[in-house]
């Protein structure tokens, strides 16, 4: 007869480091790039910097896209690690949850390890919009429309945001715009200080005409202002509030970050950036998807025993600033309130869909470094066709008394 196995500890999960591309705007600079080397890119760069880390040790290599397809295919987690020169017994797989993809896959991966099904996993996202726009070769069933499951509005992200604001009429344009300019301003001050540089994979890069470039620094800041937003056309509605000067660009760009067990990042000599201590994801109406962070985030706090007092420090994807409006009014949080997105977010810098979660975590992580005063802080973001995605973590460097 065989032996009972033996009941299983859960393990405390850590993000040891993470890093990214220059984030493009779409099919600009990494026109002549394929989606694959981008995240091959930083797979490489984690491995470079974490020279501790025999690459045999990695379990796992999930990495996400949201349009699966052409150099964005074939099961990108494995065929990324072969690329990037990990061992052929490492495994991997593709991931998908629209802009959640990343953060799905360090969630994903951070539970396995947590039961110890893994010791060491690289998470990661990439979006080439350049190469494959949002719904490329789709082919939703008609009854989702036909049988009224979901407003027609809900397959078009600045649709979504605009019932967002027809929902919320004290998110106006101006206080969106307003929020957009905060964003470029946080940005272009991160970036003047050098806080922004460190985790960004410079990118070889390749112009129609074959000439040789390199990446260095996000394509989409720039200077702006409340005058020049307000000039702005609305896409999406005639005489709407959503515009390019409140809403994150079509962009190209990945990122990947390794985790790992607590007593093997100690073993292997690993740098601990933060501690998961939960995650959760909810459903909300599809037509009005920026309302996910909301659910999801109450959610994360309930499983976890944490108020949102708590929370010290948030980095909030901002596809839409009626999102993160949204969010902040529902929370109690003033729209410039210095814990949120203290280096500007997707409005200024992009938001290539998939590799967006890792992002939120690669600031935060720089950030608890700098706030020992911070004990918790929180990844959010809003997910298309209806859904909610958030991560709440622990500063390691975390000094009680330099909270006093």
């Amino acid at each position: 007869m065989p032996r009972d196995a033996a009941p299983r500890q859960l393990r405390d999960v850590v993000f040891v480091d993470g890093v990214r591309t220059p984030f493009g705007k779409s099919g600009s600079m990494y026109a002549g790039v394929r989606a694959d080397d981008l995240v091959v890119r930083c797979i490489r760069e984690l491995m470079r910097r974490n020279p501790s880390l025999p690459p045999e040790r990695v379990d796992e290599v999930a990495i996400a896209a949201t349009t699966q397809i052409g150099d964005q295919g074939l099961t990108l987690g494995r065929t990324a690690a072969l690329l990037a020169g990990l061992p052929k017994t490492v495994p991997g797989y593709a991931i998908d949850r629209m802009c959640a993809g990343a953060m799905t896959a360090v969630t994903t991966v951070a539970s396995g390890i947590a039961f110890g099904a893994y010791d060491v996993a690289i998470a990661g996202g990439v979006e080439h919009m350049g190469r494959h726009p949002m719904g490329e070769g789709v082919d939703p069933n008609p009854r989702i429309l036909a049988e009224k499951l979901v407003d027609p509005s809900a397959l078009v992200m600045g649709a979504t945001a605009e019932n967002l604001h027809d929902r919320l009429p004290a998110i106006t344009r101006e206080r969106a715009d307003r929020f957009g300019l905060r964003s470029q301003e946080k940005t272009a001050a991160a970036y003047a200080a050098g806080k922004i540089q460190p985790d960004l994979v410079p990118m070889a890069t390749r112009d129609p005409e074959g000439a040789w470039g390199l990446a260095t620094v996000d394509e989409a800041p720039r200077e702006t202002s409340m005058e020049k937003l307000a000039g702005l056309r609305t896409p999406f509605r005639p005489h709407g509030r959503v515009t390019a000067g409140n809403a994150a660009g079509l962009n190209d760009g990945a990122t990947a970050c390794l985790l790992a067990a607590a007593d093997v990042a100690t073993e292997l000599n690993l740098p601990v950036a933060m501690r998961l201590v939960g995650y959760a994801f909810a459903g909300v109406d599809p037509e009005v998807m920026g309302f996910g962070p909301i659910p999801s985030t109450e959610k994360a706090l309930r499983n976890t025993g944490l108020s949102i007092d708590d929370i010290g420090l948030f980095e909030l994807n901002e596809a839409f600033a009626v999102q993160v409006l949204a969010f902040l009014d529902h929370f109690g949080i003033a729209d410039d309130d210095p814990r949120v997105n203290p280096w500007g977010g997707a409005i200024s810098v992009g938001h290539p869909l998939a590799s967006s979660g890792v992002r939120l975590m690669i600031q935060l992580a720089r950030q608890f470094a700098e706030h020992p005063e911070v004990r918790y802080g929180l990844t959010a973001m809003c997910v298309g066709i209806g859904q909610g995605a958030t991560v709440i973590w622990e500063n390691p460097h975390y000094r009680p008394e330099a909270a006093q």
